[in-house]
């Protein structure tokens, strides 16, 4: 299983930069996995804060812009 967003290097790097209470030794397809399903379960999150932030600066620059993209984008 790719992960579109994290290299392999990335994944296992950040991995081992986490302070775990136990000693873990995953196959690094097993951690490529991991990784892969923790940033698919937080992407609907990620993609709904980054649409907010946008609506949110684009209302800062244009109210009538930012109410219509508020309409067409929506807080899905």
């Amino acid at each position: 299983m790719n992960n579109p967003y994290l290299t392999t290097e990335e994944i296992k790097e950040a991995f081992h930069g986490v302070n775990l209470e136990e000693n873990y030794n995953f196959l690094e397809d097993d951690l490529v996995k991991l990784a892969s399903a923790f940033v698919m379960a937080a992407m609907p999150a990620i993609v709904r804060q980054e649409r907010n932030l946008c609506i949110d600066f684009v209302n800062s620059l244009n109210t009538e812009v930012g109410k219509a993209l508020q309409e067409k984008r929506g807080n899905l």
